[in-house]
């Protein structure tokens, strides 16, 4: 009977977002809200069988392209992208012998890119194959009232596991074509009898293997900045950790939709693991370039505030993910930053030990927190980064 009675208010909710097509009848704050009240997501969306993408959705005039499919996007400006076939994200076997090798591949890719892939990293096959598995069928298990979706749907930025359509649904001008498990792993993880059955042990065995991927590439980004290999976990870069499970249901129309709006990571570190979908695009020299899956790899990024403490040395690299009408597409997302401890009172600033007369400080100290809420503030806009740029001396 709930069965029947949620996909039933789902078809009521894709019928009403598809039948708006005037501007003058367009009220999307209540589309919005009706979206937000199915507790179902955009999967709920898609399984009660929408076959257009509604208004909230279109990606039109906000930054993100004018018209066309993924592969006929014009950047911001205008102009007209090149290939991105010419362009390759490096791989780096990081269990290479030749330690000094690694790191200087390491330190060259976070400067060159700010993006990297990271085979040799140790992870068991099978842990990674378990946790997009558990992520999947978390996703695709049934919503609306009575559900381990509906139990932990919130906004609240306190809880340790919720589910939710876009963090930033309110706040952004385009909904994102996306739904997340959001789950804090360090400090304070929730207790187990709190997270839904369907993947607890995977994602909790998940968390554990990437955390000491973190400490590892942790070490390594110390050694390319010619610091000790702690360096960058004795200043606690390490001490929070959170893992979104992101899902992407196939976009009927994903020409006028965006998986993930165009933006920077906000934190110090970020290592994804993606399925063989694909999407994921990163900002290179001025376009767009995919960042192919490859197999059994990880894929690493530079936060902000990263590139804060290295002061410009490496880099945060804006990026985004495009909608397709193939899939859907699982990934998970495992960020550092300690932004999670909100007494916390250490200030960051540019790392001393790589300032000089001829590379002064670029960036003014700054608490974690504040720089999150400026970082939020802004939220997944589809427009070129502006947060770092405000901490600037």
């Amino acid at each position: 009977m709930r069965a029947a009675r949620d996909l039933s208010r789902r078809h009521q909710l894709h019928q009403t977002l598809e039948l708006v097509t005037m501007p003058a009848a367009y009220d999307r704050a209540a589309e919005l809200r009706a979206l937000d009240a199915t507790l179902s997501g955009v999967r709920g969306l898609v399984a009660s069988g929408a076959t257009n993408v509604p208004r909230i959705f279109h990606v039109h005039g906000e930054g993100e392209w004018e018209g066309g499919s993924p592969d006929q996007q014009v950047s911001s400006s205008g102009d007209q992208e090149p290939s991105a076939a010419a362009a390759t994200v490096p791989v780096i076997d990081i269990g290479g012998a030749d330690r000094a090798a690694v790191a200087e591949a390491v330190r060259r890719a976070a400067e060159e890119w700010g993006f990297f892939q990271v085979t040799g990293h140790g992870v068991p096959p099978a842990a990674m194959a378990a946790a997009v598995g558990a992520a999947r069928a978390f996703h695709e298990a049934d919503g609306g009232e009575g559900s381990d979706k509906a139990r932990i749907y919130s906004r609240e930025p306190g809880r340790a596991i919720k589910y939710h359509c876009n963090f930033d649904l309110y706040q952004s001008p385009v909904a994102n074509w996306r739904d997340t498990l959001y789950l804090r792993v360090a400090p304070d993880p929730p207790a187990p009898a709190d997270m839904p059955e369907i993947c607890r042990d995977e994602l909790f065995e998940y968390a554990e293997q990437v955390k000491n991927l973190g400490n590892t590439l942790f070490e390594l980004l110390s050694e390319g900045l010619g610091l000790k290999p702690s360096y960058l976990t004795d200043i606690e870069c390490n001490q929070g950790q959170i893992i979104l499970c992101h899902y992407y249901p196939p976009c009927p129309q994903p020409e006028l939709a965006i998986g993930t709006s165009r933006h920077s990571d906000s934190g110090f570190l970020t290592i994804l693991l993606q399925d063989d979908i694909g999407g994921l695009q990163i900002f290179h020299e001025d376009r767009w370039v995919d960042v192919t899956p490859t197999p059994g790899a990880f894929i690493v990024n530079v936060g902000d505030l990263l590139q804060l403490i290295t002061n410009d040395k490496f880099k945060s690299v804006e990026h985004r993910v495009v909608a397709k009408n193939a899939g859907p597409r699982v990934s998970i997302a495992c960020f550092f930053s300690t932004h999670f401890h909100p007494i916390s009172t250490r200030m960051y600033g540019p790392i001393k030990e790589l300032l000089s007369d001829e590379n002064p400080p670029l960036y003014r100290e700054t608490l974690v927190r504040d720089y999150l809420t400026r970082y939020y503030a802004i939220g997944l806009d589809g427009k070129a980064k502006t947060a770092l740029s405000d901490f600037r001396l």
